[in-house]
């Protein structure tokens, strides 16, 4: 399991998902023909593509093999469920104020939790769950509300949410390289080496 540092962070920001509906808000709006679309802000677009790279990085391993566990790592179908709780904890609970959709995710795989071995596809389908609940949330992120402090307690803290999508993306390719490493373990062959195709999927791309 992972260990805790006692630090805590409880978020709680004033906003709800339902504050934004169908809003299209900051420079990163664009028109396109009548109607508007949005262009996410280039640090959400870096989250996507390493969020497609985590789970290229379980593409095809079987319930066996995923719930294998090699002392003191965690199974790679935890790591799923781990990543799940982060999303579900810093862009649902603390990014719009919403009730946790799935509380279970809470529970077995937050920071600290025990090390379990659940089902691959049942933590998949949470995953995908969560992440689709936090999308719309994101995609009106700007750069001026990433720089504002998250809300704990109905007090600023030193963290903004900007911090917290960082925090998010490095914690992703800790546990992208976590699973390579596990899947060589396993004797799984013909692995990537290298990231996927950054240069068209996410290339830079200035504010």
């Amino acid at each position: 399991m992972e260990q805790s540092n006692g630090e805590t962070d409880e978020l709680r920001p004033e906003c709800t998902r339902n504050d934004f509906g169908s809003m299209v808000r900051g420079k990163y709006a664009g028109r396109t023909r009548d109607s508007f679309s949005i262009m996410p802000h280039p640090l959400i677009d870096q989250l996507r593509f390493t969020r497609a790279e985590f789970l290229r990085s379980v593409k095809g391993v079987s319930e066996e093999d995923a719930q294998k566990r090699y002392m003191p790592m965690n199974c790679l179908s935890w790591n799923v469920g781990h990543l799940a709780w982060q999303e579900q904890r810093y862009f649902l609970y603390y990014g719009q104020a919403q009730q946790l959709l799935l509380p279970e995710i809470e529970r077995e795989f937050a920071y600290g939790a025990p090390g379990s071995m659940p089902s691959l596809k049942g933590m998949l389908a949470a995953w995908k769950t969560i992440t689709a609940a936090a999308d719309p949330w994101l995609d009106t992120l700007t750069s001026d509300i990433l720089q504002q402090n998250v809300i704990s307690n109905g007090k600023p803290i030193a963290r903004t949410h900007g911090n917290l999508l960082q925090r998010v993306v490095y914690h992703y390719w800790y546990h992208t390289g976590e699973n390579m490493a596990i899947r060589q373990m396993l004797g799984h062959q013909r692995l990537g080496v290298f990231v996927g195709n950054i240069d068209n999927k996410a290339p830079y791309r200035p504010e």
